[in-house]
């Protein structure tokens, strides 16, 4: 088996003690990026080889970044995107048990020594990055006791590091009712630590209960949305759609925009109608209608996403690209687009409006017009939009008066 020494990396050298300062957030997220796809890269061609960089990065992660300004929340995100990128090869990796041994202790080591937790992700799957439920045990039995000690302590500040990865550790084991048994000693409802009972109660058959326990751990702090995709999870692998889809399946999905949740819980729900499932989500989102425009849209539903972007607050650039992309095949549509957006972008609407936003919302409507044989109408409406102009500096109003003395100079 080769040894780490044999490979010559370069992200090490990137990653010395103290080698960011304060201010070197940004720099450090751009320097784990380079390392995972090195890592990764060495690792379709040698998994063992790919698994000790993914060893060697994690311990380095702290004392390079000890000194980094973490505020914002951008290292530790690109930290957790690193860790959750590389945890598969180091708990795929074919490591035979004395290897694995030697990784744990290196790992234990670097997970003691880290000093904001930045390897709090490898905790939580500890027991798989063991690599059998043999070794799991062992990991467990050395920590159980420690966890039962800090639990026990009437002081609710007490906090062990390795709490996670003993509840890990009996998961994976199997030892499912002792996990169960030991959750009960925790005084506080902490998802982080009650999601391992739910997978327990989930393992041992017992959905019913897994569902109730998984509600059961709600309060302030907990992630809401987390909780519900698992407990849609339970329900649906009990056959129990229309249950899951009316308790969970709207609040169970997140994503970058309004249209991948509405992807994501169309795909999650095949058998339910498109139309339906848009219409409980925008019944759900009071004061978000106008954000689900483009979904409308997407589904063909035109008349209705006219209606949520005339009556509701939406994006004009979104309603600009809109009435570009119809202007041809669908002129009313995209007339309507561009007349909401001039209206929306005369209330002061928008997230970093330019002149060119008007202006462009401005031609599309006089274009879509022009299609339809209503020019002079549509000239009436917008001028009425204008009139009634109500952006600071009456932004649209100067953007548009300016455009039309140079058209005027231009004849």
């Amino acid at each position: 088996m080769k040894a780490t020494n044999q490979h010559k990396w370069t992200f090490p050298n990137r990653f010395r003690a103290r080698v960011f300062g304060w201010r070197a957030s940004k720099l450090a997220c751009k320097r784990l990026k380079e390392a995972v796809s090195e890592i990764k890269k060495v690792a379709k061609a040698d998994p063992i080889i790919g698994a000790e960089g993914t060893i060697l990065l994690m311990e380095k992660l702290w004392p390079a970044l000890e000194h980094v300004d973490s505020s914002s929340g951008a290292l530790g995100t690109a930290v957790n995107k690193a860790l959750n990128d590389l945890l598969p090869i180091l708990i795929n990796a074919p490591a035979d048990r004395k290897t694995r041994d030697i990784w744990l202790d290196r790992l234990w080591q670097a997970k003691e020594e880290d000093g904001v937790d930045y390897l709090s992700l490898l905790g939580d799957r500890w027991g798989e990055v063991c690599g059998s439920k043999e070794t799991a045990s062992t990991w467990a039995d050395k920590l159980i006791t420690i966890v039962r000690h800090v639990w026990a302590d009437s002081h609710l500040g007490n906090y062990f590091h390795g709490t996670t990865a003993c509840l890990s550790c009996l998961l994976t084991s199997g030892r499912y009712q002792e996990l169960l048994d030991l959750l009960k000693l925790s005084r506080l409802k902490y998802w982080d630590y009650r999601r391992y009972g739910v997978d327990a109660l989930i393992a041992l058959d017992r959905k019913s209960e897994a569902l109730e326990y998984a509600e059961a751990s709600r309060d302030e702090y907990s992630p809401n949305s987390e909780i519900d995709r698992i407990c849609e999870d339970i329900l649906l692998s009990a056959g129990r759609y229309e249950e899951a889809y009316h308790r969970y399946g709207l609040t169970a999905h997140t994503g970058v925009s309004y249209l991948s949740r509405f992807r994501a819980i169309s795909k999650r729900y095949p058998m339910k109608d498109k139309a339906e499932i848009l219409n409980d989500l925008i019944v759900s989102t009071p004061g978000e209608e106008g954000k689900w425009f483009a979904t409308a849209k997407e589904l063909g539903l035109y008349d209705l996403a006219l209606k949520l972007a005339s009556e509701n607050p939406c994006d004009p650039k979104t309603l600009n690209r809109a009435a570009r992309d119809n202007i041809q095949k669908n002129s009313e549509f995209a007339l309507g687009a561009a007349l909401a957006s001039l209206k929306w972008l005369a209330t002061g609407w928008g997230y970093e409006i330019t002149s060119q936003d008007v202006l462009n919302a401005y031609n599309l409507a006089l274009q879509a017009a022009e299609n339809l044989g209503i020019t002079i109408l549509v000239q009436n409406e917008v001028q009425k939009i204008i009139n009634a102009d109500r952006s600071q500096g009456k932004f649209v109003q100067n953007v548009l008066a300016a455009h039309m003395r140079l058209k005027e100079k231009t004849l």
